[in-house]
């Protein structure tokens, strides 16, 4: 008898082990397959606060290196159009996400803009109106641009006609030559100027009645489609918005 009992031992002790085993999690293997390079391609008005995002991008996800394009919003969408390797578009308006509506069949709203009028500091030209605009030498964004267009629709709204001295591809190449002294004028984004100790700005009449907003798509043809998809959802979600908003973006 003491055989089969010393066996029925055995088999418990194998039993309960095993019930141990069973009870003690294994160690978990990692949730995050994102991996590799996602290119974004992001309207110049962006770059800050997209390099933020990016970095709390990459915290969350490890394997994943954001590589981001800025320009303004007609250029990136040209060259979209002609195969570039983008991942994500970021627009600083519809119409341009709508050129590449091909690529990019499902945009969302992230963020909306309002323009200012930006002077060097000091503002030499005592400019407090967009009527001085028409007065001093300024810089403008080219009108096929969103901050271009912006302000045409602005200017045009307020009946002033301004010849600019230049007509910039993106909106940091006008603040770059306010900045500079080249001009004693321009009209950027209200986000462009915040945080700023080398240019002021004026918020002028009407300005809330031209409000950019700013689609944002992960594209059909994007070589890294997985992560693209999660750094759009990123941006819309609380920890993208959060970044966004503490740089003076409005909601869509």
């Amino acid at each position: 008898m003491r055989r089969p009992l010393r066996l029925l031992a055995v088999v418990g002790a194998v039993v309960a082990l095993a019930g141990c085993a069973s009870a003690t999690p294994a160690p978990a293997a990692s949730e995050d397959a994102l991996s590799g390079t996602v290119e974004v391609y992001a309207a110049a008005s962006l770059q800050r606060s997209f390099d933020e995002i990016a970095a709390a991008f990459e915290a969350a996800h490890p394997e994943v290196t954001v590589s981001a394009v800025y320009d303004g919003s007609s250029t990136l969408a040209t060259q979209i159009g002609e195969g570039a390797p983008a991942d994500v578009f970021a627009s600083a308006d519809e119409k341009n996400m709508a050129k590449v509506a091909a690529q990019a069949p499902d945009p969302q709203l992230f963020a909306g803009n309002t323009l200012v009028i930006a002077v060097p500091k000091g503002n030499p030209g005592a400019v407090a109106t967009l009527a001085d605009l028409a007065r001093v030498t300024t810089v403008l964004c080219a009108p096929e641009v969103p901050c271009g267009a912006a302000s045409q629709t602005l200017l045009s709204n307020a009946g002033v006609a301004v010849t600019p001295a230049s007509a910039e591809q993106n909106v940091t190449a006008v603040l770059t030559k306010i900045a500079a002294g080249e001009a004693d004028a321009g009209l950027v984004y209200a986000t462009d100027v915040a945080g700023r100790d080398d240019v002021e700005s004026i918020v002028p009449a009407g300005a809330d009645a031209v409000v950019n907003r700013y689609p944002i798509a992960a594209l059909t043809d994007a070589p890294n489609p997985e992560t693209a998809a999660a750094f759009v959802a990123f941006v819309l979600g609380e920890d993208g918005q959060r970044v966004l908003a503490d740089a003076g973006f409005r909601s869509p």
